[in-house]
């Protein structure tokens, strides 16, 4: 029995993805809810498993495409002894047995049998395929195959070896010190997004410091019990969220949002937790957060730490959220600017905890300080609002004993 597979719904407003690698070649077997077919959206990056065990027995979709939700990745030849002789050919070698490789197109104009994003790298660099020494499976030329053809000079290295020795030293030795590759689909949104942010709000950005003393001296002394207790670490990231859930209380604006002529105000307050990825940065998002303990708050930031760096992380946890927390202390920052998440209003960027000499009272001391930076849209939250939020966040902070006492 064939089974189609299909692009499966990808999530809120998420409607195409693109084809990032096939995990199975055509004619290998499979067995149920295996992984087959790897795709990319705008926010994350995802496994399609097989619905049945039997054989990938045809590949519709290159690696590159562009698809969208319920288009034809595939098709599966259901069943568990099935044999790979057995199966529906690939549409691009079905003339050939199966295993057979097939030839490489000889003819510079003829490459149907290239993804997307290979064909984009051969037409830009004016490459002639038949010289493009192929690795892919059945014989298919690969981005990696173009991007090397393209540093020995459109030919692979066993047709013109002299040729690519001769080219390098007429560049003066300054060759390959650039390469071009296309930009994921996640880095082109989050390019697109971050513009757009800063082309319709009026954003700008209030900067505090914090006299991290107190809590650290708290984190210090209770650490060792409350993992025992919550079987979790003590963090920053869960107090920070506590610390603005309660200015979100004092100064709902900044829970607000913009929609055409109106302003709609969330009595919940969904937290972004930013998150660094070898893909990118996601933000997966902390549902109704002010519902949590704080050792509730710290497990979901731990699995969100975790699954993100997997790509895990679905697409309804990074929807919905109305505020954003940013921690650039982690890879160093000492002070940055962040940029809004829209449709939110507000992001609050926290920084690298640093010794620094302050004055309390008439001494100086040195106290563990972190600068923070809160930007927000001024279309709808004012400045005294702003400044007055985020003194809020620090003064939570400097006297964690306020969230017991609600003030």
């Amino acid at each position: 029995m064939t089974i189609e597979l299909l692009v499966p719904a990808l999530g809120e407003s998420v409607v195409e993805a693109t084809v990032a690698k096939w995990m199975k070649s055509s004619g290998d077997n499979i067995k149920v809810d295996e992984p087959i077919i790897e795709l990319e959206t705008e926010k994350v990056t995802l496994e399609v498993p097989s619905p049945v065990s039997g054989v990938l027995s045809e590949i519709i979709a290159n690696e590159g495409d562009t698809v969208e939700v319920g288009a034809l990745l595939g098709k599966l030849t259901e069943g568990e002894n099935i044999t790979a002789s057995s199966n529906t050919p690939n549409k691009e070698t079905s003339t050939k047995t199966v295993g057979e490789k097939p030839e490489v197109s000889s003819d510079k104009k003829n490459n149907d049998h290239l993804s997307p994003s290979v064909q984009r790298l051969v037409t830009e660099n004016n490459l002639d395929v038949s010289k493009v020494k192929p690795s892919g499976k059945d014989g298919r030329i690969t981005k990696g195959d173009v991007l090397e053809a393209i540093k020995t000079g459109g030919v692979s290295e066993d047709l013109n070896q002299e040729s690519k020795t001769d080219q390098k030293i007429s560049s003066n030795q300054d060759d390959f010190l650039e390469e071009r590759v296309p930009m994921s689909r996640l880095r082109k949104v989050i390019a697109k997004r971050l513009k757009d942010a800063q082309n319709t709000a009026a954003m700008l950005t209030t900067f505090n410091e914090v006299d991290m003393s107190e809590f650290m001296g708290l984190r210090t002394e209770y650490r060792d019990n409350f993992e025992k207790e919550h079987k979790v670490k003590l963090g920053f990231m869960g107090m920070f969220v506590q610390a603005t859930i309660s200015a979100l209380k004092a100064f709902p604006a900044v829970n607000a949002e913009i929609n055409g002529d109106d302003i709609i105000y969330k009595k919940y307050n969904n937290i972004g937790v930013a998150v660094g990825t070898p893909q990118g940065l996601v933000v997966p998002v902390i549902k109704n957060a002010q519902h949590l303990s704080l050792p509730e708050i710290e497990k979901t930031i731990r699995d969100f730490g975790l699954r993100a760096r997997d790509g895990k992380i679905s697409m309804d946890e990074m929807s919905g959220g109305t505020f954003t927390i940013s921690n650039g202390g982690v890879y160093g920052s000492l002070m940055s600017t962040p940029i809004l998440n829209p449709p939110q209003s507000g992001i609050l960027g926290m920084h690298k905890i640093q010794n620094r000499p302050i004055a309390v009272g008439d001494k100086i001391e040195i106290r563990p300080m972190m600068y923070l930076a809160f930007s927000y849209d001024h279309r709808i939250i004012d400045g005294r609002e702003a400044v007055s939020f985020l003194v809020k966040i620090k003064e939570v902070i400097e006297d964690p004993r306020r969230l017991v006492l609600g003030i």
